[in-house]
């Protein structure tokens, strides 16, 4: 990163293993861990109640609920635990030592991990449904979809391992280029590994099933548009059918557009290496690669009916009525 003249140190006492923190004015740090703050609060809220409404109600026990539940576990484990460390590193030094830096890294590229392939998995259960309806129901089941998410979370465990054990031994090594920072430590091979199985995979495939969806939900609207026009009602079907065609495209743009926003930039600019960006850029791409997990129960539960419906039951305690988990919600 780019060390402006009128940088401060991080510890005085040891000027020359210490590392140079930007300055800031009480009033900007105050600001800026408002906004960070209040954006982590949100996330967690948010999949909170994602959570609760999934895990509560009975009705919403369905195959696709439950990769929406495990993705928002991950992305309230985000504001819960990954922003508000992040936010702190904003503004201030990293006062919390080695051990933790490396604890810390572990649990958040565990999250960040699960979250991705959360995402992936349900483009799987979305293609399935749309382009083979047929076997939706024998091929996708609760019981298939929970072994899943039980290995999605198995695997990252196992895997981000080496990255913990890695960012450790390279710590004892004395490899870390100072103190007062918490480096998001890798060797040449580890980080080429992780930009193939967290980004080049998973938004090849996201990008490849939800082209596929797109294809098939404007053939089948305009195929309904077709046969039923000949029928009867013809202009009004055919603005339903138009409507249908709009809202597809619109919700798979979305998807894929606010995914590759938020987790490009992240993969591209750790390709071209970190040294030469400034403070400023390099916290905001880490942040926006975050605020994915804000976003993820906007996209994918806000557009659900049964969301408003759930909120409701639980702002208003009614969840906490007998036999509310029965409730009458879709």
């Amino acid at each position: 990163m780019e060390v402006g003249d009128d940088w401060v140190i991080c510890y005085p006492e040891y000027p020359n293993i210490s590392c140079w923190s930007p300055p800031s004015t009480w009033a900007e740090t105050l600001f800026i861990n408002i906004t960070l703050y209040s954006i982590s609060v949100l996330t967690a809220v948010l999949n909170l109640l994602i959570i609760i409404s999934v895990s509560v109600f009975r009705q919403l026990h369905t195959p696709t609920n439950i990769l929406l539940l495990s993705l928002a576990v991950s992305d309230f484990l985000v504001g819960l635990l990954v922003m508000p460390v992040d936010a702190l590193q904003r503004t201030q030094c990293w006062l919390f030592g080695d051990l933790f830096c490396s604890l810390f890294r572990f649990v958040s590229y565990i999250i960040s991990s699960a979250s991705v392939i959360n995402m992936v998995l349900i483009s799987v259960d979305r293609y399935v449904a749309i382009c083979d309806p047929l076997h939706y129901t024998t091929r996708i089941t609760v019981n298939r979809v929970k072994v899943c998410v039980c290995l999605v979370w198995f695997c990252t465990v196992v895997f981000n391992s080496v990255h913990f054990n890695l960012h450790l031994s390279q710590q004892q090594e004395n490899n870390d280029p100072c103190y007062g920072l918490c480096p998001a430590v890798s060797d040449n091979t580890a980080a080429d590994l992780q930009l193939v199985l967290h980004f080049i995979v998973p938004v090849s495939t996201i990008v490849v099933l939800y082209t596929r969806i797109f294809v098939v939900a404007v053939s089948q609207a305009r195929a309904m548009r077709s046969h039923i026009t000949t029928v009867t009602k013809q202009i009004s079907v055919t603005k339903t059918a138009k409507k249908s065609e709009l809202k597809a495209a619109r919700t798979l743009g979305v998807l894929v557009v606010v995914f590759l926003m938020c987790f490009t930039p992240t993969y591209f600019v750790s390709m071209g290496g970190y040294d030469s960006m400034s403070y400023s850029t390099l916290y905001f791409i880490v942040y926006l690669y975050n605020f994915n997990s804000c976003l993820n129960p906007v996209i994918y539960a806000l557009f659900y009916p049964w969301f408003r419906k759930t909120v409701k039951l639980i702002v208003s305690l009614q969840i906490l009525q007998p036999g509310s988990c029965e409730a009458n919600i879709l």
